[in-house]
């Protein structure tokens, strides 16, 4: 079954309201706290380092993007993310149709931070505070500084496995995660399920 079609004005709405925030800070050297822990770290050495290869004019557009591709996969956890955006989905898709879904939502992902990456760009993060929320996941808390009120972003990161990986964030309490899931049970749901649907609908979102 084919995927609904979507808006310009929603699809506007995912960009700047789900994925365009997750790197667009610099954080300033010398700024991290004293007592920092393993997660309050890992965000502030590496939303630097993303900030870097974005912005670093000396570098090809082609260039730029295959670097800061190249540090996203390693940074996060992708596939994991991907596959708790199925929902009760993902338990009747065939592993044909899930690497092709997780290969979307990876091309997808890549061109949202690229694409809106420049509209932050000057912008401070500073880290305020952190909790865990269960053994080896945290809630590392932070203030986006620049004109105006100061935004809100907190960030999870899992700190139990090899390394730290980025798992999700939130703008002022609104969580990635969480809104990308709600409408992509919407797309499958109105597709039946169809794994190959939701894949068709973040292709062409991607090529917009």
């Amino acid at each position: 079954m084919v995927a609904p079609k979507t808006s310009h004005m929603h699809r506007r709405h995912l960009l700047l309201g789900a994925g365009a925030l997750a790197f667009p800070f610099a954080f300033p050297a010398g700024e991290a706290r004293a007592d920092a822990n393993p997660a309050e770290e890992f965000i502030s050495s590496n939303i630097q380092a993303g900030f870097d290869i974005l912005n670093d004019r000396a570098l090809g557009a082609e260039e730029r993007s295959r670097r800061f591709a190249s540090f996203l996969l390693g940074l996060t956890d992708l596939k994991r993310v991907a596959m708790f955006l199925l929902g009760r989905y993902a338990a009747s898709a065939s592993p044909a149709d899930l690497d092709a879904y997780v290969a979307a939502y990876r091309d997808y992902v890549l061109s949202v931070y690229q694409s809106y990456f420049a509209l932050y760009a000057g912008q401070s993060l500073r880290v305020r505070s952190s909790r865990e929320r269960a053994p080896g996941d945290y809630i590392v808390s932070t203030d986006m500084v620049g004109e105006g009120r100061p935004t809100q972003i907190d960030f999870r990161v899992r700190t139990d496995g090899a390394k730290p990986v980025l798992v999700d964030f939130a703008v002022d309490g609104v969580w990635l995660a969480l809104t990308e899931r709600d409408q992509f049970l919407s797309v499958l749901a109105q597709n039946n399920g169809d794994i190959q649907a939701l894949t068709t609908h973040l292709g062409a979102l991607e090529q917009r």
